[in-house]
């Protein structure tokens, strides 16, 4: 389904449809980042370098902190009329959990060092994500106050 979010109904769609889905990858994405996290703990101390499993443990965490930013953009939704901004903010955090975390599980489990190429690709998508979080909190309030 594609929506063109400049319409204002379809902004009431996005904000009904989409956020709801951004609390949902949320939960998958926590649900995966606690599961990975256990299985690097009891599973992989012995197979992986302290090195490389630090590594896996920085994808764990960061998929942990973007699962949560999920969460709150689908409860930021709701009070902020920026759907646009917060729709983007979403997809990046969704695409910059499986370029950073995604591939910093790849290098850790296999050693294939190429895969550094994509990680910053997803840092910068965090990065970006906030960035807009933030711009929608500034322009939602900045629209309130006018």
């Amino acid at each position: 389904m594609c929506y063109n979010v400049t319409d204002y109904n379809v902004q009431e769609d996005v904000k009904t449809m989409m956020f709801p889905r951004y609390a949902a990858y949320g939960a998958i994405h926590a649900l995966l980042a606690v599961a990975l996290g256990a299985f690097a703990a009891h599973g992989l101390e012995d197979k992986l370098s302290a090195d490389y499993l630090a590594v896996f443990e920085t994808g764990v965490r960061y998929q942990m902190y973007h699962a949560i930013g999920l969460f709150l953009l689908s409860l930021l939704a709701g009070k902020l009329n920026e759907p646009r901004r917060l729709l983007l903010a979403g997809r990046l955090m969704h695409a910059g959990i499986i370029l950073f975390s995604g591939s910093l599980y790849v290098l850790s489990l296999t050693g294939f060092s190429k895969l550094g190429i994509i990680t910053p690709i997803g840092g910068v998508a965090f990065i970006a994500a906030w960035a807009l979080t933030a711009a929608a909190a500034w322009g939602s309030q900045k629209r309130n106050s006018a």
